[in-house]
């Protein structure tokens, strides 16, 4: 009989060569079969198991609310959301904001800003901006313009529920690593690394522009499943992986300089043992949910 660990190195060994679990797929054909659908066992999926990249678009989709619950309805919404995206694109055409046809990042925010009635004739698209980075890499997911559009909108709104505690969480993200690497967390606090890294506007994009897709997928099913706290974890793993680069940086440019361009399967394997220690400790979905010591 296959111990404990066996199961998990075999787990984790056909999830790296791209074998999802039978089981699992058959779960959450199950769930999407179901009418209407719940939303809270899709939540507790994505919060337990990593989503197949084929039914993302789906999964995403029903719990950022872009779609409903009620199968029935997904066709004539869509088509409405489609039909809302092309409005919104025409009259950006129009008001020349931004050429949507050369800069389609930019361009999907100032549709957002539209959509939200925060565009103003002396609106500066910037290109930094969060949902810019949101929207490059959501364009690595998936193909149609305006599935990446309203997915961006649904996913930046949810995470901008919790912009009031940016602050708690990185006091949160410093405490964590604090306890798992105190020469790496001294050695930040040292060159101002608590005060100077950019760990909001890490939040505020999720990492996205920093990692890559199929890295920020894992990470951000459990987003999208409720959890945010996980981006504490997602920092300091990054921050301990890349502890040898860190402690030779003497400032937090150097830090950031760093931390771009990490390689694919170096970000995948940061994020998977970001969801191994989110487990370790409970599993948290707030700064509020006490982790296990």
């Amino acid at each position: 009989m296959a111990t404990h660990d066996d199961r998990n190195f075999r787990s984790t060994y056909y999830e790296k060569v791209g074998c999802r679990s039978v089981e699992e797929k058959k779960s959450l054909d199950i769930l999407l079969k179901e009418k209407p659908l719940d939303k809270v066992k899709l939540k507790q999926f994505c919060l337990r198991f990593s989503v197949p990249s084929a039914y993302r678009n789906i999964v995403w989709k029903l719990l950022l609310d872009v779609l409903p619950i009620y199968v029935d309805c997904h066709t004539f919404i869509m088509q409405q959301r489609k039909e809302e995206y092309s409005d919104l694109y025409r009259t950006l055409q129009i008001l020349r904001v931004v050429d949507p046809m050369i800069h389609r990042p930019q361009s999907f925010y100032a549709m957002w800003l539209l959509q939200t009635g925060q565009l103003h004739f002396n609106t500066n698209v910037m290109k930094e901006h969060s949902f810019v980075h949101l929207v490059q890499s959501f364009m690595q997911f998936f193909d149609d313009d305006a599935d990446i559009f309203w997915l961006t909108s649904f996913f930046y709104n949810h995470i901008q529920k919790n912009k009031s505690e940016y602050g708690k969480l990185a006091e949160c993200t410093w405490g964590f690593l604090e306890r798992e690497d105190v020469a790496l967390y001294k050695h930040l606090l040292k060159i101002r690394g608590n005060g100077e890294l950019p760990l909001e506007k890490w939040f505020d994009s999720c990492f996205a522009g920093v990692l890559n897709e199929n890295a920020l997928g894992k990470i951000w099913d459990k987003i999208c499943g409720g959890s945010y706290k996980i981006m504490s974890f997602l920092v300091v793993n990054l921050f301990m992986n890349q502890k040898h680069r860190l402690l030779k940086c003497i400032d937090t440019k150097a830090v950031i300089e760093c931390l771009k361009n990490i390689p694919e399967e170096t970000a995948e394997l940061i994020a998977t043992k970001s969801i191994d220690m989110w487990q370790q400790n409970g599993s948290p979905l707030t700064i509020y949910d006490k982790p296990k010591i």
